[in-house]
């Protein structure tokens, strides 16, 4: 039962990453644009959030939720690892409508957090010619930049250990 929590803990971290551009940077609390959306900002949140192609990554949460769930009883339950696997085929179809929901909320929150004319402006950007080439680049970059800060990190990692024990060396510690 560990499990559930933590794969709520995932799904949250999802959900805040996609809100943040997915670079999961800090988020400032200014009011909310729109705090009751109307349906018309909803649609036009739904159709942004289709632009950028946040559904597919809907698609991968539901099926990662049923697939996580039962990995929590296979550990302890291998010999039902062909009945699980028949039950989590049945659920997939069953729980797909979840996906829908998902989209809502999130829509629901980026209608909180933007008026319909930045939306408006949003979309507009993101089906011009630079906002194409976003769309298509950013996460390539996004994961060079994150390769690259883990590159760096490894680097930083080796030079303060190094560091750390040549200043214990001269205490009299060989670590």
């Amino acid at each position: 039962m560990i499990a559930i929590p933590s794969l709520r803990r995932l799904v949250l971290a999802s959900l805040i990453l996609l809100a943040a551009g997915g670079l999961g940077r800090a988020v400032a609390q200014e009011p909310l644009a729109n705090p009751n959306p109307s349906p018309a900002a909803v649609d036009l949140a739904k159709q942004l959030l289709f632009l950028k192609g946040s559904p597919q990554m809907f698609d991968r949460m539901v099926d990662n939720i049923i697939t996580q769930s039962r990995d929590v009883f296979i550990p302890t339950n291998p010999n039902l690892s062909k009945p699980l696997n028949e039950v989590v085929a049945q659920l997939r179809p069953e729980f797909a409508p979840k996906k829908a929901e998902l989209i809502n909320e999130v829509a629901r929150a980026y209608a909180r957090h933007f008026t319909e004319a930045e939306m408006k402006d949003l979309i507009a950007f993101y089906k011009s010619p630079l906002g194409q080439k976003v769309l298509k680049e950013e996460p390539l970059a996004v994961e060079d930049g994150l390769k690259r800060a883990q590159e760096w990190t490894n680097e930083l990692s080796d030079q303060v250990m190094a560091r750390l024990r040549a200043e214990m060396k001269k205490k009299g510690y060989d670590l």
